[in-house]
């Protein structure tokens, strides 16, 4: 090919380890001259990252597809991630697609751009099949200048019955901790205040450290290791298996000065029945335990939660069974999925399919049952004094951040505050869900 395409667009769908992995693509490009310009922008090559896991990938992908050919219908447009490895015949039947990369494919992407032309007929479809998928790749993204998306794991081992990423990402694998640890340090320089530890297993780190099946390090290593790195102001885990979450971690993070009191753990379900027909490695005693051992020891943590709803068997009993439960677990807010089938699962065959509007009619209890939630426990952090990172954004004259344990408040808009963290006393729960703030000197005076 004789002329260089000289800039690059991209485009990430799906969850924070896509657009780590983007990230990690994009620089691999911007290194071999490439330009990064943004999506809606005349680029000579569209990457589209896709995710496998929400609904309609196949319609958000060709949406993709049409927003690059508008901006230049001769533009090369790349199709890779979770969906594309799930789907490449699929894909490149899609107009205008030119080339779709599977699991192990996308972070080689220069080799397959250099004989690649603007194609009348469908793309050409490069993609492993999954087993082949034994590598890591670290990579991190930098997602607001605030915070920075660290991976550290990719794959999974579980065979829950309705998910299809060990099919987009194969086997659990993890980076090097001296890896972890240098990409940790690296971001530590760019003034970058918070890391989030993403992984699509995170809690089984270490397995597949150096491509071998057993563990070489756990996730309690990995966490003691980066609790020493200087220059982090706050590190989250990202969301982290129930069963996988050790009280030797908790208690780490309940005396560290850098992981904040944040956890986001799946349930999936309250009903023991149908966390064993989901193939889940725990049953709600366990989950019930780790909730409290974290309230134990950090009684103003977040404690996230994962919940899927409709899946096939859930009697309205049964859905009474997770929400009873959910409702009486000192929890912070719930992150709500509707079940949808997905080819190639074991749940796709089985008996009790829950009609779409009941699921949807479930979905949406849950949904306000996590406002409740989130709103009590904001109730129960006002008068506090705590830290907040500010964001970048201003929204409108105002500037939004959150406190080390996840609650989102805002202010009047202050540029020399941006990136930095404010100890701050927290006022009012406002009507848009967020909370106000006085600094400590403000509240002082009026309680003087």
């Amino acid at each position: 090919m004789s002329h260089f395409h000289r800039t690059a667009a991209f485009h990430t769908l799906g969850c924070k380890l896509n657009f780590a992995e983007t990230s990690t693509i994009a620089r691999q490009l911007t290194d071999a001259g490439y330009d990064k310009v943004g999506f809606d922008d005349r680029a000579d090559i569209y990457v589209i990252n896709t995710c496998s896991v929400t609904e309609n990938a196949d319609r958000e992908c060709k949406l993709h597809v049409k927003r690059a050919m508008k901006a230049n219908p001769e533009g090369l447009v790349v199709i890779v991630g979770c969906y594309a490895q799930l789907k490449p015949e699929e894909i490149s039947q899609i107009t205008g697609v030119d080339l779709v990369l599977g699991a192990k494919e996308k972070f080689n992407i220069l080799s397959y751009l250099d004989d690649l032309e603007k194609s009348e007929s469908e793309g050409v479809v490069h993609s492993c099949e999954i087993e082949e998928t034994d590598f890591f790749i670290g990579s991190y993204s930098i997602g607001d200048r605030t915070r920075a998306f660290l991976k550290v794991q990719d794959g999974c081992d579980y065979k829950c019955t309705y998910c299809t990423i060990p099919l987009a990402r194969g086997i659990s694998r993890s980076d090097t901790i001296e890896n972890v640890l240098k990409n940790a340090k690296e971001i530590a320089e760019r003034d970058i205040k918070e890391i989030v530890l993403t992984g699509v297993n995170i809690g089984d780190y270490g397995k597949g450290e150096f491509g071998n099946k057993r563990h070489e390090h756990t996730f309690l290593d990995l966490i003691s290791e980066l609790n020493q790195v200087e220059g982090i102001e706050r590190i989250r885990i990202s969301s982290i298996e129930p069963n996988l979450l050790k009280d030797e971690s908790i208690e780490l993070v309940s005396k560290s000065k850098s992981f904040v009191p944040h956890f986001h753990i799946p349930l999936q379900s309250g009903s023991d029945e149908l966390l064993k027909k989901m193939k889940r490695r725990y049953l709600t005693k366990l989950y019930n335990d780790r909730v409290n051992k974290i309230r134990e020891v950090m009684p103003d943590a977040a404690i996230g939660v994962d919940v899927i709803v409709g899946f096939p068997g859930e009697t309205e009993e049964l859905f009474m069974e997770t929400y009873n439960f959910l409702n009486n677990l000192p929890i912070s807010y719930l992150h709500v999925f509707t079940y949808s089938e997905r080819e190639n699962t074991e749940a796709v065959g089985m008996q009790g399919v829950v009609p779409i509007p009941e699921r949807k009619k479930r979905n949406k209890m849950l949904r306000i049952l996590s406002e409740k939630k989130k709103m009590a426990f904001y109730q129960t952090q006002l008068g506090k004094t705590l830290p907040v990172l500010w964001e970048h954004e201003n929204k409108d004259g105002k500037m939004y951040g959150f406190t080390e344990n996840y609650v989102r408040v805002q202010k009047d808009f202050d540029q020399a505050l941006v990136n930095q963290i404010e100890f701050l006393n927290l006022e009012k729960i406002l009507s848009d869900g967020t909370v106000s703030v006085q600094s400590c000197y403000e509240s002082f005076l009026a309680k003087a």
